[in-house]
Parts: C-alpha cells; sequence; structure tokens
C-alpha cells in the first residue's frame, strides 16, 4: 500500500460540495482545483439551480469527473447543499463555493482526519490574507468560522440539515448547533482555499438569523459566553449612541 492508498484507507472519501447558480465565470477554475487535488479519494457532488449562463454546459463537460450532479430550481444556497447532501458518500463532507479555489494544501488536510466525531477547520485566504487561525467558543459564536475552511464528518448531518430559513448564516447556525451537540473543533494550521469575497454572505443580511442568533447562542455554549454577548452588544449599542 503506498502512502495515497494508506491515507484514505485511514481518513476515507471526502465528498466535496459545489453548488452553482449562473456561476459560469469562475466555475472551471473551481473544478479544476479540485481535480489537481493529490488526495486520492474526491467526489464531486455539484446541484445547480437552474442557471442560464452557459454553467451548465461546463458541468456537462466535466460529467466524467463528478460523481453526481443535478441542475434545477432551488429555495437557495442551503436548500441545495441539503440536496447535494442525499447524495454523498464520503466519510467527510466540505462545501465549496463555485467561485473559490482549493489549494494544494487542502490535501494535506484530509489525510490528517483521523476522529469521526471531530470538526476539523484550516484556514483560506480572504482578500489575500490568511484567515482566520485557532477560534475560541466566544469567537465562534460571535463572529463565526469561514465555511471553506471546514471538513465535517458526515455524521454530523445524520438527522440534521441547513435550517432554510436563514438565508445567508445558515452554516453559521449548524456550526453552533454542533457545538452543542458535542462536536469537537480540531484546528489545522493549514490554508487550504482560496476564498472569493463577492459571495452571499460578503454583502447580504439575514433578518431570521439575527432575530434567532442570541437564542442559538445561550442554548449552545451556555450562559457564560451569552452573557458575554450581551455584554458585547450592550457596549456597542451605547457607543453607537454616544
Amino acid at each position: 500500500m503506498n502512502a495515497a492508498q494508506k491515507a484514505t484507507a485511514e481518513t476515507g472519501r471526502v465528498s466535496v460540495i459545489v453548488v452553482t447558480y449562473n456561476a459560469a465565470a469562475t466555475l472551471q477554475a473551481c473544478l479544476d482545483s479540485i481535480f489537481a487535488q493529490s488526495y486520492p479519494d474526491i467526489e464531486v457532488v455539484v446541484i445547480d439551480g437552474a442557471s442560464t449562463d452557459g454553467t451548465v454546459d461546463i458541468l456537462q463537460a466535466n460529467t466524467t469527473r463528478i460523481a453526481y450532479c443535478k441542475s434545477e430550481p432551488d429555495k437557495g444556497i442551503y436548500d441545495a447543499m441539503n440536496k447535494a447532501l442525499r447524495h454523498i458518500t464520503g466519510q467527510w463532507v466540505y462545501f465549496l463555493g463555485a467561485d473559490d479555489e482549493l489549494l494544494p494544501a487542502f490535501s494535506d488536510f484530509a489525510s490528517a482526519l483521523d476522529d469521526g466525531h471531530a470538526i476539523y477547520y484550516a484556514n483560506v485566504l480572504h482578500r489575500g490574507v490568511k484567515r482566520a487561525g485557532e477560534v475560541t467558543p466566544y469567537y465562534m459564536a460571535k463572529v463565526g468560522i469561514y465555511h471553506q475552511s471546514i471538513i465535517y464528518p458526515a455524521i454530523a448531518f445524520t438527522g440534521h440539515q441547513y435550517d432554510t430559513r436563514y438565508r445567508v448564516f445558515a452554516d453559521w447556525a449548524f456550526n453552533m448547533q454542533c457545538y452543542g451537540r458535542g462536536f469537537t473543533f480540531t484546528y489545522r494550521d493549514l490554508i487550504i482555499a482560496n476564498y472569493s469575497h463577492t459571495g452571499l454572505s460578503s454583502h447580504a443580511a439575514d433578518p431570521a438569523f439575527e432575530r434567532d442568533r442570541q437564542e442559538i447562542i445561550l442554548k449552545n455554549f451556555g450562559l457564560k459566553i451569552w452573557m458575554r454577548y450581551r455584554f458585547r452588544r450592550f457596549k456597542e449599542k451605547l457607543k453607537k449612541k454616544s
């Protein structure tokens, strides 16, 4: 058994999910960054929201290298992610934006997965800067973790999925709920993806998430972190008034 086979046997298949909508300008580069990985057992699952710009043509041109692909209308990015999760076969799950690209260190990251009950996260390049390092539970509640820095064990989605009421930050809510469900978050100091800053979370608001955010924090992180977050919000309001 060579090193690549040994890594696959120990860590298992990684299902990379890409959801697309009118992503023709960036999709091929995204797919090529996945195909270029040295990790030997990656499956690609793509859910497209009925694109009209040539995205489907790109997907058809890559069909032999995509494990599952479907193009049909959806109810938003997290609805598409939930659809994709029904078609994965990997022990691990990773989500990549159609305007993002994997870096070579992703394969090193995948090879180091060794705890099926841990959620692993690394770093991304965002606007050319390495972000965001190892985070505390309070930081996770306050700011969150870049979605493109995380590899999940597939069991994290057993009986659970993204809450589509949250149009922009359902992944943030899901991560907080995973913390409350007892998953450990394990950091690896690698830069695994070039994260585009043009995605939905960079400019859209999520009123439903903001309405429920404090309740999610209290339920999953406990009273101490909730009180610290409440105090921070109180200081911010005072600062605005002054």
